[in-house]
């Protein structure tokens, strides 16, 4: 029962995302409200506030799950695996969680743009992005024990997020392909992790 439910929940959240997308894409942002992408997913307000506490909240829809999948992969690095090492295969599973949910539905490109218009969606979007650094940063620590610091984890771990998220935009922006997109962000992890590219992951 407990997994119907959560296919459910699912299948209802994914309703008011692509509703809220092509609502946004048809009149803008402001011009949306949580009433709107109910309706048009031919569900309750009530249900959307069920879902999510703000319209903002949509274009985030799938961010703590993309967290915890890199929680999940850091928790699971193999033993006497490197820093470098567990914080890229942590992205490289994020992104490609990213691959089949925000890219695959059109969110991710309306995030972006939104993002560099919109006030709200930006401090919204930058409040999500330092609480998922710190969830992080704990499981990296975890991990690692007294070999890291966690000043270090921090610093690390916001290194490759910061870099990810500004190829990830700057890749939307230029009108690149969700696969170009995908590379620029890996790439971007890469050079975060090795700057000088002497090894794959330190």
């Amino acid at each position: 029962m407990a997994g119907l439910r959560e296919l459910k929940k699912r299948r209802t959240r994914d309703q008011l995302v692509a509703a809220a997308v092509t609502l946004i894409r048809a009149q803008g942002f402001d011009k949306t409200t949580a009433a709107q992408i109910a309706e048009a997913a031919e569900l309750s307000p009530r249900t959307f506030f069920l879902h999510f506490a703000t319209k903002e909240d949509v274009l985030l829809a799938n961010a703590a799950e993309r967290t915890a999948v890199g929680v999940a992969a850091i928790a699971d690095a193999r033993p006497g695996a490197t820093v470098g090492a567990t914080l890229l295969d942590a992205v490289r599973r994020m992104i490609g969680h990213n691959d089949s949910t925000d890219a695959a539905d059109g969110l991710a490109a309306l995030r972006a743009e939104l993002i560099a218009t919109v006030p709200a969606v930006r401090a919204r979007v930058a409040e999500h992005a330092l609480t998922a650094q710190d969830e992080l940063t704990a499981a990296l620590c975890a991990g690692h024990g007294d070999d890291l610091d966690p000043v270090e984890a921090a610093a690390r771990v916001g290194a490759v997020v910061g870099a990810v998220n500004a190829a990830m935009l700057a890749a939307l922006r230029l009108g690149r392909s969700p696969a170009e997109q995908r590379d620029a962000m890996l790439r971007a992890a890469e050079l975060a992790i090795d700057p000088e590219g002497t090894s794959r992951a330190r």
